[in-house]
């Protein structure tokens, strides 16, 4: 049996048997807590769900973590540390057994049962039911998922079962020895069964809500503010402090430090570029600034011409100047020519030849390969760039859209949209160039590089590349460390010569967050604030 060294989890989160001990605040024996402990978090954008099956966007998980919780989650460092799941264990990598609470339950008082996890598991690989996160289920291998996904086989088919009430296991196709962090994404959350017959998709409403997290939905007011009170059946209520946690919809990062600078706002989720060294300088103990496991990139539509020749999707790339995207429009984030985040755990991918370029070569080369496709300056290439509704997102838009009319003569028209709206162009490949970005669902490689799979739904190029597909299947399967990065950075080196994607920068995150907050995670890659974490300390 595998131990347990959490400074090597995504290798050997495998098997382990913890003790039972309080995640929530940590509060320091010489903090006084403030009598009024409520919190308001800016958030990217209004949630699009609340069904933490369908959740796939950012604004979506900073709720979902506060009001539902998995098998596992992180603590502020990042690691990962029991949720739900007590203890786990598992011999080979591929049968894996959680022993769950006693005490969990749901916010109407029942209990949590692993019965709950196989139905919502079974929920969410169901085709019926369309998840969006069913990409997700396929990468952790749980025996049948794909075939289930695909509708091959029955979702009874697939590889979980509850053993008694608190006793839940999977059984993997493969070996897998970092699942047990995959089991901390929203998909892998358990949803009330009750609830949901008795209610169909109203189920998410206030009135409506059965959750098993630290809060507990009571006012959603759409496009203006979220609100949850504390789940008084949690588990680990005793330790949390935060009473009331309130998510206010932000897409002008400008609006959203005003309303910080007014004291509506206790954390916001960025700031606005243009103000980042006033803000560093004014307001030194506000301004906080984090690793964050996210990568920048732009997708090139692959089935689009003449976005299929990788000659022009090269040219894009080359021409994007990352460091001045990096370090003067967006402030502190750092290049990237790989699409693995560089502080991604336990693997450095090689650094493709063209990043070793002085920027006049990338443009040189780049104008050569464009007029090689057949356009430039006398015909220009033609493209729509498509981005949600952001400053930050804009002012990298305009900045490159620059770069590329100056170096290729390309003439860009730029495509905002609202977030909903933005969800659904990228769901059918609606666009030519378009803004992403991709935060690591967990802390492996693989979390980046299966998402550019050909199977994926996430694939948002349409990249399809069978030695790329190859490369990733053999290094799931490599049970050695050192095997296993070889062939993602196979995958890697396919990717700068594909150009399916042009990475932009790895993000360090900008904050704004009330100095007398306490228990703010500054270690923690994945950007998980929990709100039950934190509190509010007395001046």
């Amino acid at each position: 049996m595998l131990s347990f060294k959490p400074s090597v989890l995504a290798l050997t989160l495998s098997a382990v048997l913890l003790p039972t001990y309080s995640l929530a605040a940590q509060v320091p024996d010489d903090v006084t807590l403030a009598k009024k402990q409520e919190l308001v978090r800016g958030n990217d954008a209004e949630a699009a769900t609340l069904n933490p099956l369908k959740a796939e966007g950012i604004p979506e998980m900073h709720i979902l973590r506060d009001l539902f919780e998995g098998l596992v989650i992180q603590n502020q460092d990042g690691s990962v540390v029991p949720g739900v799941a007590e203890s786990w264990e598992t011999k080979d990598n591929q049968t894996y057994t959680f022993h769950l609470r006693q005490d969990a339950k749901w916010s109407n008082g029942e209990p949590v049962t692993a019965q709950d996890f196989v139905y919502s598991l079974h929920t969410a690989v169901d085709p019926k039911f369309a998840s969006p996160n069913a990409w997700y289920l396929k990468l952790t291998g749980i025996n049948n998922a794909e075939a289930i996904i695909d509708g091959k086989q029955p979702v009874e088919k697939l590889g979980v079962k509850a053993l008694d009430e608190h006793t839940l296991q999977f059984q993997l196709d493969k070996p897998v020895p970092y699942f047990v962090a995959m089991t901390a994404h929203t998909v892998m959350m358990p949803i009330n069964q009750k609830a949901v017959e008795k209610y169909g998709e109203n189920w998410t409403k206030p009135e409506n809500m059965v959750s098993n997290g630290a809060y507990q939905l009571t006012n959603w007011v759409i496009n203006e503010r979220l609100e949850m009170d504390r789940n008084p059946n949690y588990w680990d209520n005793k330790d949390t402090v935060i009473n009331k946690v309130t998510y206010i919809p932000f897409e002008s990062q400008t609006a959203a430090m005003n309303r910080y600078m007014t004291g509506e706002v206790d954390i916001t989720s960025d700031v606005p570029v243009a103000m980042v060294d006033k803000l560093k300088q004014e307001h030194p103990d506000a301004y906080k600034i984090t690793p964050l496991l996210c990568t920048y990139y732009y997708a090139l539509n692959t089935k689009r011409k003449p976005f299929d020749d990788p000659r022009v999707r090269k040219a894009i790339s080359y021409t994007i100047m990352r460091d001045v995207i990096a370090n003067g429009v967006t402030k502190g984030n750092v290049p990237a020519y790989t699409f693995a985040h560089q502080d991604v755990a336990n693997f450095k991918a090689t650094q493709p030849e063209y990043s070793q370029w002085t920027q006049q070569q990338r443009d040189q080369e780049a104008a050569k390969l464009l007029k090689e496709a057949g356009y430039d300056h006398n015909n220009p290439l033609k493209a729509d760039l498509l981005y949600n509704t952001s400053e930050n997102h804009k002012a990298i838009a305009v900045a490159i859209a620059s770069m590329l009319k100056k170096n290729l003569g390309m003439e860009v028209t730029l495509d905002n949209q609202e977030w909903k709206s933005y969800l659904a162009a990228r769901q059918e490949r609606n666009f030519d160039i378009m803004r992403a970005s991709w935060c690591g669902d967990y802390n492996e490689a693989s979390t980046f590089l299966t998402l550019l799979g050909s199977d994926n739904d996430k694939n948002f190029p349409s990249y399809v590349n069978p030695k790329y597909d190859e490369a990733l299947a053999k290094a799931q399967s490599a049970v050695d460390l050192k095997e296993r990065n070889q062939y993602y950075d196979q995958a890697e080196q396919m990717l700068a010569q594909d150009m399916p994607i042009a990475p932009i920068y790895y993000f360090m995150q900008s904050r704004l967050v009330d100095p007398k907050l306490g228990g703010y995670p500054m270690h923690n890659a994945e950007g998980r604030i929990y709100s039950k974490d934190l509190y509010f300390i007395d001046k």
